[in-house]
């Protein structure tokens, strides 16, 4: 009788761990994402993995999300035109979360305010059409008047910054749609040690890690719903 319980005892301590077992190690979610933008999304100066988009899907893997493909379609001096001008040039299937950071070109240029608003407007449309659930976020612009580059304008970038942020913000929020702010991150950061990459100009793999760290629990809770 001794032997059958003790029997007993292992067998329903077998069950227990297996069940543990079974909660504590879920099947990850797999997702496929899409990156949208300009020399920031491609990272300019960095490593691929440094890299921001490709830094957030190594950092959604330690929370059980595998992302089977990290794409990026964007190239250092890209406008909202240019962005436009090649997703039109090019056939996508559709993602589960999609992102966009972009506009700084179109304020380094001088270009019309009104352009980069009829023109973002349609790359948040297109961003929309290109995810599978309607998951997208926003990324607001860095001020890189922090930067050597912009130093000697540092007021007026900042505001020009500042204005183009708080229409991006304004349309998410008109389109229920996440909004990011790096810019915060880019101000703190300034030149400091460590801030930028060779040129000066474009953040860090360090930089960008703490981007990813303030879009993260934006990006969990649109993902694990």
């Amino acid at each position: 009788m001794r032997l059958f319980w003790q029997l007993c005892s292992v067998v329903f301590l077998f069950m227990i761990f297996s069940c543990k077992k079974e909660i504590e190690s879920p099947p990850p979610l797999k997702i496929r994402y899409l990156a949208l933008g300009d020399s920031y999304t491609i990272g300019q100066g960095v490593e691929a993995a440094e890299r921001w988009p490709n830094q957030l899907s190594t950092a959604l893997s330690f929370s059980n999300i595998e992302v089977e493909q990290t794409a990026i379609i964007a190239q250092t001096g890209w406008k909202t035109g240019d962005l436009l001008n090649a997703l039109a040039d090019t056939t996508l299937e559709k993602y589960d979360l999609v992102s966009l950071l972009i506009g700084v070109n179109n304020q380094f240029w001088g270009q019309p305010f009104e352009t980069f608003r009829l023109e973002f407007d349609l790359l948040l449309t297109k961003a929309k059409d290109l995810s599978e659930n309607g998951r997208i976020f926003v990324v607001s612009i860095p001020d890189y008047g922090v930067t050597p580059f912009g130093g000697s304008n540092s007021a007026s970038i900042a505001e020009d910054i500042d204005m183009y942020n708080a229409y991006i913000e304004q349309q998410c929020i008109l389109e229920n749609i996440p909004f990011v702010d790096v810019t915060k991150i880019s101000r703190q950061f300034g030149d400091s040690s460590g801030a930028l990459c060779s040129d000066n100009l474009h953040p860090s793999g360090t930089q960008y890690a703490e981007w990813v760290k303030e879009m993260l629990p934006t990006i969990l809770e649109m993902l694990i719903d």
